[in-house]
């Protein structure tokens, strides 16, 4: 079966490696994604976490899109309610007129950090989310009536379109109001245990077309680890293991190595939680990783499968990326 690949990009930043290596190291997994034939790259937005150093996608993107030629650069995305919407839609509109036709505004409304973080970005909480779109929206397209505040404010470059909008989700909350309005429609199945097929056929039966989106359009974030071996990739994936569980304890610590993760000492309820949370990873040979995503894109019925890619190893998590798309592509 034919399936569209695209990458998220957490910036994970690995132990031993400086974070401004991990910004760096993202630059050269969105040539590779480009070079193997994937179709999207996009950068999550988290703030105060010393294991993600994706705190200015835009800024990234920028880069990156000055790097690339074809692959599509997004948000994976832009936490709204963090920002002022016509902060977004500026800096979004100014990538499109960098790079016409190739980028995406994908829009969360989690805070993507922590409670302080979250106070000293002066952020709103996520309850606002479809208020601030609509702002966003409002502002970009110049529909404020003559006598609300915020009519005759103009979003600067005004000869470029808002790139398309995507909602994104991780437990179907959101879902009826992406497809409503006529947005695109990412589920998080990486790190959200709720299972996906509910809540894109939501999504799906609410779908409205838009100027945007003449018909649903639906990304599922699928974690995979490969490796020439299913032994290799399974030891990679011990690095997964004990993030995830530290994730659990409010530990947001640099990516552990395998080797860190194999000293670690877990008790028989840890084990069993990692046990459970494999289900949610596709890990192995490429053969193995690809039987893995045919089988979760016959199930969901996902237009698109984005790769999330949590390795330690800088050239090891470039190799994963290689491989999958050169599994999926014979």
């Amino acid at each position: 079966m034919s399936i569209d690949l695209s990458v998220l990009d957490l910036v994970p930043v690995p132990s031993g490696t400086a974070p401004s290596q991990a910004v760096r190291d993202s630059i050269d997994l969105a040539m590779l994604a480009e070079s193997h034939g994937y179709k999207r790259y996009w950068i999550s937005e988290h703030h105060s976490m010393p294991a993600i150093a994706s705190s200015s996608p835009e800024v990234l993107l920028s880069r990156i899109g000055a790097l690339t030629e074809r692959i599509r650069i997004g948000s994976g995305g832009i936490m709204l309610p963090n920002h002022a919407p016509m902060r977004v839609a500026e800096h979004f509109r100014t990538l499109e007129a960098l790079y016409p036709g190739r980028v995406d505004l994908g829009l969360g409304r989690a805070p993507g950090s922590d409670m302080r973080a979250n106070r000293a970005l002066h952020a709103r909480s996520g309850e606002h989310f479809a208020e601030m779109l609509d702002e966003m929206r409002s502002l970009s397209e110049d529909r404020y009536a003559a006598d609300h505040p915020y009519a005759g404010v103009k979003v600067v470059p005004e000869d470029v379109p808002l790139p398309p909008i995507w909602i994104l989700g991780s437990s179907g909350a959101s879902a009826d109001m992406a497809g409503a309005g006529g947005y695109g429609y990412s589920f998080a199945s990486h790190f959200s245990p709720m299972p996906a097929e509910p809540a894109l056929e939501r999504y799906r039966y609410a779908f409205e077309p838009s100027a945007q989106f003449s018909q649903p359009h639906t990304i599922l974030g699928v974690s995979v680890i490969c490796a020439p071996t299913d032994e290799e990739a399974e030891e990679l994936a011990a690095t997964v293991d004990l993030m995830w569980l530290r994730l659990r304890k409010g530990q947001f610590l640099p990516l552990p190595s395998p080797a860190e993760a194999h000293a670690y000492s877990y008790s028989d309820i840890e084990c069993n939680a990692i046990k459970e949370n494999r289900a949610r990873h596709i890990i192995g040979s490429p053969e193995t990783v690809r039987a893995g995503l045919e089988d979760v894109a016959s199930r969901t019925r996902a237009d698109e499968l984005m790769i999330v890619s949590n390795i330690h190893d800088a050239e090891a998590r470039l190799r994963s990326y290689a491989l999958v798309a050169d599994a999926l592509s014979t």
